[in-house]
């Protein structure tokens, strides 16, 4: 998820026979033991709901956008991630992920559940503000957690006040990811001249790994010094 668009769980009380607004969200709930008849807990968690795409043209993308009622929210920022694991790779194997994200100067954790895959990839996703990546990096290595594959991109983000368009420029090529409600996704997409054949649903580490394959490259990072390709300038 893009650094701008968190969305934070919510957790109300309400009566049943009332309408439950978490419901219309783009989230996914938990029912716990009720306090007293006719009144539940609902306990809304937040989804993630996004595809990506590849973009063959940085500048022509970036008119559509504003064309589309757009404007950016960030300029073009470096950005490293880090993803973390178990002995065993224990959260790779039940579908997880562990990530610690250094977006210029703003360090970000944050957990995703297994993810749903049809048209779009939906998965649930907790993620938190923290103040020092090097304190918390040394916390998960006390709780046994161990970096397992970094990569990096440097990022420019839009958005129309539904949702986010982001623009990756990575050291295997240029992505874009269009997240929001599912509707509002398909019909972005078409306003950008993406179709849903141009739709993909792997993640970076996904998208890194076929990369190398298919290269037959020996990097195990995506990383710009590990491919030996220029980073772009920031700040456009």
């Amino acid at each position: 998820m893009s650094l701008s668009a968190k969305r934070w769980a919510a957790s109300t009380t309400f009566n049943t026979t009332q309408t439950m607004p978490c419901l219309r969200r783009n989230s996914v709930f938990c029912l716990s033991s009720h306090s007293f008849a006719g009144a539940i807990k609902i306990v809304c968690m937040p989804n993630e709901i996004e595809i990506k795409f590849c973009i063959a043209d940085v500048r022509a993308l970036t008119r559509a956008l504003k064309r589309s009622g757009f404007r950016q929210i960030t300029p073009s920022t470096h950005e490293v991630n880090t993803l973390y694991d178990l002995p065993g790779q224990e959260l790779r194997k039940r579908g997880e992920l562990l990530r610690l994200r250094e977006y210029g100067d703003t360090w970000v954790l944050t957990h995703k559940a297994k993810n749903k895959t049809g048209l779009h990839k939906m998965r649930v996703e907790l993620e938190t503000r923290v103040e020092s990546g090097k304190q918390t990096d040394a916390i998960l290595h006390a709780l046994g957690f161990s970096p397992a594959f970094q990569y990096e991109k440097y990022r420019a983000e839009w958005s129309d006040g539904t949702g986010h368009v982001v623009l990756d420029q990575t050291p295997i090529g240029n992505f874009g990811e269009i997240e929001g409600p599912a509707r509002w996704i398909d019909r972005t997409a078409r306003l950008l001249g993406v179709s849903r054949t141009d739709y993909i649903t792997q993640t970076y580490a996904d998208l890194f790994f076929t990369w190398k394959r298919r290269t037959r490259s020996k990097a195990s990072a995506m990383t710009f010094r590990a491919l030996g390709t220029n980073a772009p300038r920031p700040g456009r």
